[in-house]
């Protein structure tokens, strides 16, 4: 089976019979008394009853609904259930800060606003009120003056489907927003289902979904990668499905032991907060044949203790490099043997058929020969539709069929790609990123380490420890032969301001450590 309405995607895997179990950490935040055990069968009567709620609450065809929550997986069946009724879902974080999503929903114009009583309050404790920028509002724990109530909505039909042109807005995602205020994406049914979607539903050789799989997913379920996991592995079926929705690795061990992995898909961040379980006795790894990154690249120590926790012959990781904008764009493998010589920032190739990249002057955009530092451009017929409320930003990021990307990188003899530093945060001296990796090789106790360029200063390195504490001689000794750094900022893990993915916010960062936010790059292409 291959995707395509994700309005009815629920119920057509139902009608084929697939027969996956969901196992959850929560309860849904839509169906709080409907427990953490769920089946297809169960999901698609849930996205209809959703779909007649959306419908009573005034959502229309072709209207925006917004959806801003606590993280959970129910942001793809709200989204889904907006689908059904013609609807344009907007899937927003809830740990946005409360003048971003006032910003990002001004920008949208939605009928509706789906999100909870908590939410609205933390807004407006900032100084945000939410409220102003939509039609109306749907509170799912509760109801507070000029909002209504989601459970008042219950038992109300749900509407027969609507269908849209392939080349019509169908979901509408934001970027992290690591530098300043989120970008929101729109993309069709042929970009996100049918170009991305579609593809991973091919069952590959020792990457591809087996029906006996246990796959465990521990993102962020506002962004575009999980609607678009949500389409191929619904249609794949494998037999069971764990879904995470925090960072604790307490909290999340109980499940993982009770349905062991084998195949796991996280955050970056999740990875680093969950590698502790990789050293226990009974670790919940050991049945993993596949690992997979996406959103940012993961460090050398990390994969290597993933790699290592699992008892499967020869595991893979695989990590894919790509954008909201475009999915992904390339993807590279890693075992145990070859980290041992892997240049951890090395992207890997495009992907075949699918993407072509190319590298350019940052200032007059002439092509690059291979082995040479610059801009890198993408063409993709995955790349979304626009920016919501930012058509200029948009029409500026494209360069005759080509996307700009905003990093900077190296394109090898071979084809592969070895990213440098994102183009706004570069920095004269050395790559920041590289830098990174090899501060948390030398560091092992360091869970986290950030370098933030600054013009006219040396490089400010941000060290993130479990106890907020360093040891000044092993630092000394970890920076011995790299260019001049200035002295350390030593924080915990929550001192560190990030997006829903987990990235470094470095703007906000550099703002708070140092009262700037000026860097040495342009910024044009973020």
């Amino acid at each position: 089976m291959k995707p395509h309405d994700m309005g009815t995607l629920f119920e057509e895997c139902a009608e084929r019979g697939h027969g996956t179990e969901f196992q959850l950490d929560r309860p849904f935040d839509i169906a709080p008394e409907a427990g953490t055990a769920h089946s297809v069968a169960g999901l698609a009567a849930l996205v209809q009853d959703m779909a007649g709620r959306l419908t009573a609450a005034g959502a229309r065809p072709g209207d925006r609904v917004a959806i801003v929550k606590d993280n959970h997986w129910d942001y793809d069946l709200l989204a889904c259930a907006a689908v059904r009724i013609g609807a344009v879902p907007a899937q927003l974080s809830g740990q946005l800060s409360g003048e971003t999503l006032r910003l990002l929903l001004e920008r949208l114009g939605p009928a509706l606003l789906v999100t909870t009583s908590g939410l609205l309050e933390r807004a407006r404790a900032e100084g945000a009120d939410l409220l102003r920028a939509a039609d109306a509002c749907v509170l799912l724990d509760g109801a507070l003056p000029g909002t209504l109530a989601f459970e008042a909505l219950q038992g109300n039909p749900a509407p027969g489907p609507r269908r849209r042109h392939d080349d019509e807005p169908l979901v509408i995602n934001h970027t992290s927003g690591t530098t300043g205020v989120p970008k929101l994406v729109v993309h069709s049914t042929r970009t996100i289902i049918g170009k991305l979607a579609r593809f991973e539903t091919v069952r590959y050789p020792k990457i591809g979904v087996r029906r006996d799989d246990t796959l465990l997913n521990a993102s962020s379920y506002a962004h575009g990668r999980t609607f678009c996991w949500t389409a191929s592995v619904l249609c794949l079926a494998p037999r069971r499905i764990t879904i995470v929705t925090g960072q604790d690795p307490d909290a999340a061990d109980p499940l993982l032991r009770a349905h062991p992995p084998t195949i796991v898909e996280a955050l970056p961040s999740s990875y680093v907060r969950f590698r502790p379980l990789t050293t226990r006795l009974d670790n919940p790894f050991r049945r993993v044949r596949l690992y997979i990154s996406t959103y940012d690249a993961v460090h050398p120590p990390v994969l290597r203790a993933y790699l290592q926790a699992s008892a499967h012959r020869g595991p893979l990781w695989m990590q894919g490099w790509g954008q909201t904008e475009t999915g992904p764009l390339t993807f590279r493998f890693h075992t145990r043997r070859s980290l041992s010589s892997d240049d951890a920032r090395n992207l890997g190739r495009p992907i075949p058929l699918k993407t072509r990249l190319k590298v350019v002057d940052p200032e007059t955009l002439a092509p690059l020969p291979r082995g040479r530092e610059g801009l890198v451009l993408a063409r993709t017929a995955a790349r979304g539709l626009a920016y919501v409320g930012e058509d200029a930003r948009w029409a500026a990021k494209q360069h005759g069929g080509w996307w700009h990307t905003g990093d900077l990188g190296i394109r090898s003899r071979g084809g592969s790609v070895r990213l440098i530093d994102r183009e706004v945060d570069r920095t004269p001296q050395l790559s920041c990123l590289q830098t990174e990796d090899v501060l948390e090789e030398r560091l092992p106790q360091v869970l986290e380490c950030v370098v933030l360029g600054s013009p006219g200063e040396a490089p400010l390195p941000v060290v993130v420890t479990a106890d907020g504490t360093l040891d000044r001689d092993r630092w000394q000794e970890a920076v011995r032969d790299l260019p001049t750094l200035r002295e350390p900022a030593v924080l915990t893990w929550d001192d560190v301001p990030r997006t829903g993915t987990g990235k470094v916010r470095r703007t906000a960062l550099r703002r708070r450590l140092t009262g700037r936010t000026d860097t040495s790059g342009s910024g044009r292409w973020t």
